[in-house]
Parts: structure tokens; sequence; C-alpha cells
């Protein structure tokens, strides 16, 4: 009996709250209560660009060297401009520079004319026979010792090439030295990110992203071969470039 009883008060319990509860409904302005909303907050952040240098010394050196030969006969000059193409292109590699870093830069071909002149002014010009033959012919050096330079230098000047340019420097491969400067490009931002969050009354948290940004060479002027005569004697000044890393960093702000 009394477990009976037990049950009936737990049974009639739940069926007064149920009563209750069926006449709060009906009774309250639900449509006057605001429930909100839940959000998540987007934490506040900071993002600047931090920018990091290291100067470095040229890593390559390029040179032009042409044969320019004049002849009354075109099969002549042909003949005369591949046989010095021919001692240059051995000589440069005997001095050590592999043939894939030898290329024909340019080939040329014509013949001179003669100037047109005016027997009379009501005369039609007249044009006078073909000049003589001109042949050219270049290769374009890549040397990667640039302390040789100076050497290969006085080699072009000695040669049988009568047109010389170079050594003109440059970096070369700059993959390795810009990863190099991550750690500076981020140290960077972070300096810059602390003055900004110290302005406005913030606190700088953790980094919330990095983006590479822009990297590369930055040019101090190269340095050109002073050379001294058509002899022995060149003297080169290899010279450096800036090399920089720029990254986008984002903090939080706290």
């Amino acid at each position: 009996m009394k477990n009976n009883q037990g049950q009936i008060n737990i049974v009639l319990g739940f069926g007064v709250l149920a009563v209750m509860l069926i006449a709060a409904a009906l009774v309250l302005p639900w449509k006057m209560v605001n429930w909100g909303r839940i959000e998540w907050a987007t934490p506040q952040t900071v993002t600047v660009t931090g920018t990091a240098k290291s100067t470095q010394k040229n890593q390559i050196a390029s040179f032009t060297a042409g044969v320019n030969i004049i002849k009354d006969k075109k099969e002549d000059a042909v003949a005369e401009t591949n046989q010095k193409i021919s001692a240059l292109v051995e000589a440069v590699k005997k001095f050590g520079i592999p043939a894939a870093d030898i290329k024909t830069q340019n080939v040329s071909v014509y013949q001179q004319q003669e100037p047109v002149y005016m027997m009379d002014s009501k005369v039609a010009p007249v044009k006078r026979g073909g000049g003589q033959w001109v042949v050219n012919n270049s290769i374009e050096i890549t040397l990667r010792d640039v302390d040789k330079a100076s050497a290969l230098t006085d080699l072009l000047n000695s040669s049988g090439a009568n047109n010389v340019y170079g050594p003109n420097f440059r970096m070369d491969n700059t993959s390795n030295i810009e990863k190099s400067l991550y750690d500076g490009a981020i140290q960077d931002a972070r300096e810059r990110a602390a003055i900004i969050a110290k302005s406005s009354g913030r606190k700088l948290g953790k980094v919330v992203s990095v983006n590479e940004g822009a990297g590369g060479v930055n040019p101090v002027y190269p340095m050109m071969a002073k050379t001294a005569g058509m002899g022995g004697g060149a003297v080169t000044e290899v010279g450096t470039e800036n090399v920089s890393q720029s990254l986008v960093v984002s903090f939080e702000l706290n």
C-alpha cells in the first residue's frame, strides 16, 4: 500500500507541474521576451608587413664578346668571322667555362650600300654598285666564379674579338637567401605590431596568420669592369646586391 501511495504522489506531482507549465505558456507574453542570440566573437587583430634584408656579394658575371669583319667578298668575311669566333669559343672553354654557359647572341650578314647621289636636280638618283660585306657574330658568356672576372676580361681583350662588353655582375639564385630572412621578417613585423598595439592601449597577442610578401633583389648599381687598355691588367669590382624578404603577419590584440 505504501509503495502504491508513493507512486500516486509522484504522478500527481508531475501532473501539477504540467498544469502549471501549460498555464504559464497561456498567460506569459512570450512575444515580448528578448531571447538574444549566440555569436562567436571575432578576435581583434593588427596586420603588418615585416621586412628583412641582407647584403650579398654578386654571384655571377656575364660578358659579351663579338667578332666584326668587313671584306669585299661575302665568303671571305664569313670565313674569317667563323674562324675567329670558333677560336674564341675554344679559348673560353679552355679557361673553364662550360658549353652550357656559352650562348650565341647575335649573327648578322649584310652588304653595305654606297650612298645615293644626284647627278642633277632634274635627274633621277643613281645608286652605285654594292659595297663591302659586313659579318657579325657574338657570344654571351656566363662566369659563375666571379673571382676570375679579371682573368676572363684579359682573355677576351687579347682574343680575336673586337667587341667586348662586361663583366656585368648580378645575383643568380637567391631562394635560399630569402628563406634565411624569414626569422628577421617575423621579428620586424612583431616590433611594428607591438608599437601599434601600445599606441592603441592594447597588448600584442599570438600570431594569427602569416603570408609571404614580396621578396627579391634590390640592385646596388652593379659594378663594371675597369679595363687598362686592350692588354692585360683588367681590374674588376664584383660589388653587392641587397636581397630582401617580406612577410605579412597578423597578430591578436588583447
